[in-house]
């Protein structure tokens, strides 16, 4: 599977897709950091790659159709933000994509918790 990480998720996320076989770009390797939401999921939409990030906009279906993607995957943490919790989260998305693919979908990704967005026509 085609991914994109966004900027805050580093490169450990990076090689933890990439040991499972993902083919796997990040924001920052690409100069986006910083990028508007409109822009970052453009490109992804462009490149056809499923976005994975933390940012709670991209769960707003009307302004980020899925459907239109390769999906996109938004981690959900609750408290305070730390490289493990995040990397926690990141491991239950990988376990997850061994199971079944985001196939233009939206993912919200809790701890021991899968929600999805069905995409239009679903």
């Amino acid at each position: 599977m085609k991914l994109k990480l966004d900027e805050n998720l580093g490169p450990a996320g990076r090689d933890l897709f990439a040991a499972k076989g993902h083919d796997v770009m990040t924001v920052v390797e690409q100069d986006l950091s910083g990028a508007s939401d409109e822009s970052l999921y453009a490109v992804c939409r462009d490149e056809g790659r499923v976005l994975v990030t933390l940012d709670h906009d991209f769960g707003h279906v009307l302004g980020f159709p899925p459907s239109a993607t390769a999906g996109i995957g938004v981690l959900e943490l609750r408290g305070r933000l730390s490289p493990k919790a995040i990397m926690a989260r990141l491991t239950e998305l990988a376990a997850l994509l061994q199971v079944q693919p985001i196939d233009r979908e939206l993912w919200i990704i809790e701890a021991g918790r899968l929600r999805i967005h069905q995409r239009d026509g679903d």
